[in-house]
């Protein structure tokens, strides 16, 4: 009995071991929803981490009155990136890697509906955080416009400024993807018997939030594209008048 109950178990190794890339190969082309929502989550953690140290910075500065550690244009750029890479590095990313977790097990879906789409929105992540945390390295700094980007300051930062809005587009654009993703496989997906009205409340609050990130998030990408184009179009009678204020 012990052989008949081993060969099923030897051959069942070896074809995972030949149909699943290993080590490296297995995150870098990940395609299984739990794999690719493990990297979500640990990706968000990371940039909670960096998010989570310039709050700690901004709270020691403001820990007594008066100038303590950090000179104003320093402390305006920990405001503003610790609330650009908290909303778009940690909170958004961390939401969607629960979302690539926990729907398919959800609604009885054996994975995402497109799972070279879902690895790729997560992938465009990487570099995305890399230009938005690599801003503090650039000539002027980070930007240090408030995280909601007022102007006329996003006219005054420097080139940081290009890095973090051309961040935040490739950040959206993964958003739209997760989007599109999670709403063709909880509608086309769903186990025989799982009605709409039978999923779990988890899966209906991703529904409706996909539905509106594919809403907001063209309209943030057009509202800092116009940003951009301000900083490098906009007219000499205006550049003249910033320069004397």
């Amino acid at each position: 009995m012990s052989a008949v109950l081993d060969h099923p178990g030897h051959a069942h190794h070896d074809d995972h071991a030949h149909g699943h890339p290993h080590g490296w190969r297995r995150w870098l082309f990940a395609t299984n929803h739990k794999d690719i929502g493990t990297m979500y989550l640990l990706f968000s953690f990371t940039m909670l981490m960096i998010g989570g140290v310039l709050a700690l910075c901004i709270r020691l500065e403001l820990f007594q009155p008066g100038l303590q550690f950090f000179n104003p244009e320093l402390f305006n750029q920990f405001t503003t990136m610790h609330g650009l890479i908290m909303v778009f590095g940690a909170i958004m990313p961390a939401f969607v890697g629960f979302a690539n977790w926990m729907l398919p097990l959800q609604i009885g879906a054996s994975d995402m509906a497109f799972a070279r789409m879902n690895n790729l929105s997560f992938w465009l992540l990487i570099p995305a955080a890399l230009m938005l945390a690599g801003s503090f390295f650039m000539p002027g700094g980070a930007p240090a416009a408030g995280w909601t980007l007022y102007a006329p300051l996003t006219l005054q930062m420097g080139p940081s400024m290009d890095a973090g809005i051309f961040a935040m587009h490739i950040m959206g654009a993964s958003s739209i993807m997760g989007s599109i993703n999670i709403i063709v496989t909880i509608l086309n997906m769903r186990a025989p018997g799982m009605t709409l009205m039978k999923m779990p409340l988890f899966a209906w609050t991703w529904l409706i939030t996909a539905y509106l990130l594919i809403a907001v998030m063209p309209v943030l990408a057009g509202a800092i594209t116009m940003t951009l184009t301000d900083r490098h179009f906009r007219s000499e009678e205006h550049t003249s008048e910033l320069q004397s204020h």
